[in-house]
């Protein structure tokens, strides 16, 4: 789906449309609650077990698979870093190792929060139809600010949120569906 093909001669959506503020930054704000939340449970659980949270910071689902923490700080970066990248339109990955310390993968979280409730609607719906590309090495990746969002960004966001959920899972921390939905933006 092209958002573009839904804006006025403008580049402005329909009063009935959804906005790409509301399909990212809102997107973003009510996962990243929730996840900080999970690292709330799996420090309790640590303390109630005697474990190191750094032991729980390395745990993964599979060998080849990254770690929790990684999971954390690739689900901050392809939020708040994927903002970031619209304003400037490029995003590279974050290859640097995640930190094994359970409350700073918490403030980092708490950051990206902050930095996510200080963008404005206008701004990232401005961003419809603007380039993006994404950037590993000599491969790019060319997209439109709203492509890059919906198929790149948020599936991204999605696959490292649900696999640090599936990692404390795994590791037995007791984390329920709506421990991962966290607050749905419900009809008023």
């Amino acid at each position: 789906m092209n958002l573009a093909s839904y804006a006025d001669s403008t580049g402005a959506m329909p009063q009935s449309g959804v906005s790409l503020h509301a399909i990212s930054v809102g997107t973003y704000l009510q996962i990243l609650p929730a996840l900080s939340g999970m690292i709330d449970k799996a420090e309790a659980f640590c303390r109630e077990a005697g474990s190191e949270g750094s032991a729980m910071a390395e745990a993964c689902l599979a060998a080849d698979m990254w770690p929790f923490a990684k999971q954390v700080t690739s689900a901050v970066h392809h939020s708040a870093g994927t903002i970031r990248g619209l304003r400037l339109g490029e995003l590279a990955p974050e290859l640097e190792p995640a930190p094994l310390d359970l409350p700073v993968l918490r403030q980092l979280v708490i950051d990206a929060i902050a930095f996510l409730q200080s963008v404005t609607p206008a701004e990232i719906d401005a961003m419809m139809g603007r380039d993006m590309r994404f950037a590993l090495g000599s491969r790019r990746m060319d997209f439109t600010a709203e492509d890059f969002i919906l198929t790149f960004s948020l599936p991204n966001f999605y696959f490292h949120a649900s696999t640090a959920y599936g990692v404390l899972r795994n590791q037995g921390v007791p984390l329920g569906k709506a421990d991962f939905l966290g607050q749905l933006r419900l009809k008023s």
